[in-house]
């Protein structure tokens, strides 16, 4: 007995081209989503002075990765049915205000974070603190994967996005690593490339931040939503 042959659209090659377009359509709209912060970023120097108006300019970003995320999540596999521009437009239409109401704070608590770092010299502490204050900052990059993932595809209020942020953080091992592989990565790309290079790949990067947190996602579904 044969097997049954595949329509078009529906074959290995397709489901691949199709993740390719998405991928770069994607990436494209992201890019150009966060380009006026972008373009303000670029006006800076590296002056550590900078970073609160480094921290302004970052604020289109949050809006730019939620909408990404969505996409993502909701992308097609059939290459006859494709519409990564209409998803990401549409995460962007939902996600903008609520993704803004946790990553604006993150923001800000990322820049005091690193204000003090860059002038530790001059706070008096003890140097243990510097060490404290660093691992402080990649806990609260950590738990902003998570929020990312759940402000992209859930609609709940933006204190129970917080709450459900730390709890995975805490409970999903393998989720948490995921993400902090890819910090690290991301921290890796810029510190030995370019600064430039983490934001050309964000797309592959988001994606591989969806693959991870599937038993987030799932158990989201399962124990939070009606």
């Amino acid at each position: 007995m044969s097997a049954p042959a595949l329509s078009f659209g529906t074959g290995p090659l397709s489901r691949a081209a199709a993740l390719t377009h998405t991928l770069l359509t994607v990436q494209a709209l992201l890019l150009l989503a966060a380009a006026p912060g972008t373009a303000g970023l670029l006006l800076l120097g590296p002056d550590p002075a900078n970073l609160p108006l480094a921290a302004l300019c970052l604020l289109p970003l949050g809006p730019a990765l939620s909408a990404a995320v969505y996409a993502l999540h909701h992308r097609g596999a059939d290459l006859t049915d494709l519409r990564p521009a209409r998803a990401y437009r549409r995460g962007w239409r939902l996600n903008a205000v609520p993704a803004l109401k946790l990553w604006a704070p993150l923001l800000g608590w990322l820049t005091v974070i690193g204000f003090t770092l860059t002038h530790f010299a001059a706070t008096g502490l003890p140097v243990w603190w510097a060490g404290l204050l660093g691992v402080i900052g990649v806990a609260s990059l950590l738990w902003g994967a998570h929020a990312l993932v759940l402000t992209s595809l859930f609609a709940f209020r933006a204190r129970d996005i917080a709450r459900l942020a730390a709890y995975f953080l805490l409970t999903q091992g393998r989720a948490t690593l995921g993400a902090a592989s890819l910090l690290v990565l991301a921290g890796a790309l810029t510190a030995l490339l370019t600064e430039a290079l983490p934001a050309l790949l964000a797309a592959p990067l988001l994606l591989s931040l969806l693959h991870s947190s599937r038993a987030v996602i799932a158990r989201t579904e399962e124990d939070f939503t009606v």
